[in-house]
């Protein structure tokens, strides 16, 4: 009964390891690829990129991934988004992982949404601006 037990035991906690090895390796493959021309976005800016219309505007344009949805798979996605001087999306990067098609769902809502461009001393300048997605079903 005791081998059984711990059978048990590893086939439960197998999935979770191997999620665990999944999300490691998305955050060392993001930090081993940088984004476009990583070093002429600025990791701050005076006024900082904002969403137009607000973050309601971004989330809007989030559709739940079915796969998520199905697993109750909830949780956050944190995405570096590369903002030009005009206020357009040049890149997205994900820096921390969710799975179940949650990172391309926030990637693609952000690539969608029209951004008010970071300024400082009142010019338009390129900037790296940091987002967590929040996924959680209703």
């Amino acid at each position: 009964m005791k081998n059984k037990f711990i059978c048990l035991i590893f086939y439960s906690a197998a999935p979770m390891i191997f999620a665990a090895q999944l999300s490691f390796a998305s955050i060392v493959n993001i930090a081993s690829n940088p984004g476009p021309d990583d070093a002429a976005y600025l990791p701050f800016a005076e006024v900082m990129p904002a969403p137009v219309g607000g973050l309601e505007a971004l989330y809007k344009k989030i559709k739940y991934p079915n796969i998520a949805k199905q697993s109750g798979l909830e949780g956050k996605v944190y995405i570096l988004i590369y903002v030009n001087e005009n206020g357009g999306v040049d890149d997205v990067k994900v820096i921390k992982s969710l799975g179940g098609g949650c990172d391309e769902a926030a990637i693609d809502a952000a690539k969608q949404t029209k951004f008010s461009p970071g300024k400082n001393k009142g010019a338009s300048v390129k900037v790296k601006l940091s987002l967590s997605v929040h996924f959680k079903l209703n």
